[in-house]
């Protein structure tokens, strides 16, 4: 470190490179509180654990620790052991930027989103590069197919590019993906969900008080037996069935859930339509964690003479576009999805500029559409 001394102004700046990058300028009264200063703010910078940080852990070369991590056959198994081991313990990550622009800002945000097809997120999409792309920045955007340990994986990706900051669809992470979040010190928001705990900063809404809302409108009219169709069964699925078991309780009534890990669709609403008839014949109610089985659910329906909502009300979540042209309409959870991605951007962007009062929390609330299915 190098500093640059004017009356009673100094500027401190580090030579990267060949290149001088000045870092900040303050005044001062004396060397003493100059030293104190700058104790202060190199003590309080955190820094990326680096090849060589693993190698001192380890007790062996830099060389052997990249050697490993490029291929782990060409070291032992114990050492293979001890190196991601102490990976693990720093939150190491890779650096596949230039050495250049290790320390450089990447002008890009990340973006973790579960699925690439599923037109909530491409939705969400949209509004982040309605903000990213007219303010300079790119996206690189990632899926993990609500694999928890694939989103790790993707994390770990897409820091290793040196994203200036982090969009995150979910709030559940594994250890290893905090730790690398937390040693990256970027900028970071979870979306869809306002109300679950957060790393930093969240945008997005209550998904259980959605779910209980929609279930109360059903129960307002008339039904008694209603059940819950649920698919992925990834949190914000378990959240939305909680408000549905919430309203179901206070209402005095029985649950009934069908539930799958596979992927929502119209096939999958059709396909558990038919073990609802089968399994339960009294029902005369379905909340669904999302438009897909909806829709699958009411064109079974339609498919074996049961009418909708005379024998049979039927809600979604979401508010596909779709969901309001069909007949007839869709009774569904309007959420802004777009919104959510817009505002979302609009705090990574501001934060990057220096902004320090952000809300930790953004809650966009939520729209109850009646449709003609209930």
């Amino acid at each position: 470190m190098k500093t640059e001394r004017s009356h009673n102004c100094e500027r401190f700046f580090v030579i990267c490179n060949n290149k001088k990058i000045s870092l900040q300028r303050y005044y001062v009264t004396s060397n003493t509180k100059w030293k104190m200063y700058r104790n202060s703010v190199m003590a309080n910078k955190k820094k990326r654990p680096t090849l060589q940080d693993i190698a001192d852990r380890v007790g062996v070369t830099k060389m052997t620790v990249s050697r490993c991590l490029r291929d782990p056959s060409q070291v032992s198994e114990t050492l293979k052991d001890k190196i991601n081991q102490a990976v693990e313990e720093l939150g190491y990550i890779p650096n596949r930027a230039p050495d250049i622009l290790s320390n450089a800002k990447s002008n890009a945000i990340g973006v973790l989103v579960p699925s690439l097809t599923n037109q909530v997120f491409a939705e969400v999409i949209r509004g982040i590069e309605s903000v990213t792309t007219p303010a300079g920045y790119q996206t690189m955007i990632a899926h993990y197919g609500y694999s928890a340990e694939l989103e790790e994986r993707s994390i770990a990706s897409l820091l290793s590019y040196n994203v200036d900051a982090i969009i995150l669809s979910e709030n559940i992470h594994t250890e290893k993906a905090r730790k690398m979040l937390q040693t990256a010190s970027i900028p970071i928001i979870e979306i869809m969900d306002s109300y679950s705990p957060r790393i930093e900063q969240a945008v997005g809404f209550d998904n259980a008080k959605a779910s209980k809302s929609m279930t109360e409108a059903i129960l307002a009219k008339g039904r008694n037996n209603i059940a819950y169709f649920a698919a992925r069964m990834d949190e914000r699925t378990r959240l939305k069935m909680a408000g549905y078991q919430q309203a179901m309780s206070e209402a005095g009534l029985e649950t009934v859930s069908l539930q799958t890990e596979d992927a929502s669709s119209f096939t999958l609403g059709a396909k558990l339509l038919g073990q609802l008839v089968e399994q339960h014949p009294d029902v005369n109610g379905i909340v669904c964690t999302n438009d897909d089985l909806a829709i699958g659910a009411l064109y079974e329906c339609q498919r074996r003479g049961i009418r909708v909502p005379e024998q049979m009300a039927i809600a979604g979540f979401h508010g596909h576009d779709i969901s309001q042209a069909m007949i007839p309409k869709l009774a569904t959870v309007m959420t802004p999805r777009e919104q959510i991605g817009h505002v979302a951007a609009t705090q990574l962007i501001e934060r990057l500029k220096g902004a320090t009062d952000w809300q930790p929390s953004i809650d966009l609330g939520y729209r109850i559409e009646l449709g003609e299915s209930i």
